[in-house]
């Protein structure tokens, strides 16, 4: 399973709202700035001042806020006495340096982008609008659930970042898997054992949040079925990112295991030797 098909089983980036996949940390959407590929992020630093533009993508009006960058040297050296600046100059300078960061946003939102105009009387910062980054221009977007929700995809989350790769999720180590009849597991009782000598050759694997399955083969999506498995009694914890990389640590078999059934703990066991074999000497069933 690629990162991006792990993080969507889990049912808190599953049921993510695009809201909340936008205001992710990790959020970082693929975008075209000319000729280049790079990628659009959130800032954290707000511009204080910005060239407020009317703008609409197709009937949804908008302001888009934008700053001095040196992609757009004409109308940075301007920007000290830009609100002095005639609009039909500040706007024929917007078309003449600024198309392809426009047609960018343009295919981001996927809506055709128009220009009415700058914003007049403009009030003041808008906390609530999107603050984004590409390359080397920084710009202010109005929140709206267009925007959210063109922005707030899952393909836009960095597998990368620590945000993903630091999560943590519940983790159970599986030990071995045989076939039990229903008879014998319903008949199970302290004291009874079963000889395990496949416990100490068998890999181990690792079930990360009920989920999917880690072992020497890589990760799968993982189901429940009705072979008796050998797991650790005790859960762990895991982080992604040693998922994604295939390296989170197996710990070896130590009582108590639990022996589990068709996804249900049928006996609490603890390991041991008869007649000089591995075997699971049940406690509680």
């Amino acid at each position: 399973m690629k990162p991006s098909e792990i993080v969507a089983a889990l049912p808190q980036w599953r049921e993510a709202k695009a809201a909340e996949i936008l205001s992710s940390p990790a959020w970082a959407m693929p975008c075209r700035l000319g000729d280049a590929q790079d990628v659009m992020r959130l800032d954290a630093i707000r511009p204080a001042e910005i060239l407020p533009l009317a703008i609409r993508f197709e009937d949804e009006p908008h302001t888009l806020g934008l700053t001095p960058s040196p992609r757009f040297p004409e109308l940075s050296r301007l920007w000290p006495s830009i609100s002095e600046v005639p609009e039909p100059i500040l706007l024929a300078l917007v078309e003449k340096e600024c198309g392809p960061f426009l047609q960018m946003l343009e295919n981001a939102v996927r809506r055709q982008l128009k220009i009415d105009g700058v914003e007049k009387d403009a009030p003041g910062p808008d906390a609530s609008a999107i603050a984004a980054r590409i390359a080397d221009v920084t710009f202010t977007l109005t929140r709206s659930v267009t925007i959210v929700e063109a922005f707030g995809q899952m393909r836009n989350l960095d597998m990368a970042h620590p945000a993903i790769r630091d999560t943590e999720v519940d983790a159970e180590y599986e030990y071995a898997a045989f076939p039990l009849s229903q008879e014998d597991v319903a008949s199970l009782a302290p004291g009874d054992a079963l000889l395990l000598p496949e416990i100490d050759s068998a890999a181990p694997r690792l079930i990360a949040a009920g989920r999917f399955a880690m072992d020497e083969n890589g990760v799968a999506e993982f189901k429940e079925d009705e072979l008796a498995r050998v797991r650790s009694a005790v859960p762990g914890k895991v982080a992604l990112g040693e998922v994604f990389d295939g390296s989170a640590r197996i710990p070896a078999a130590v009582s108590p295991l639990k022996l589990v059934v068709a996804g249900r703990t049928a006996a609490m066991c603890r390991l041991g030797k008869l007649a000089g074999q591995t075997a699971l000497f049940v406690e509680t069933a």
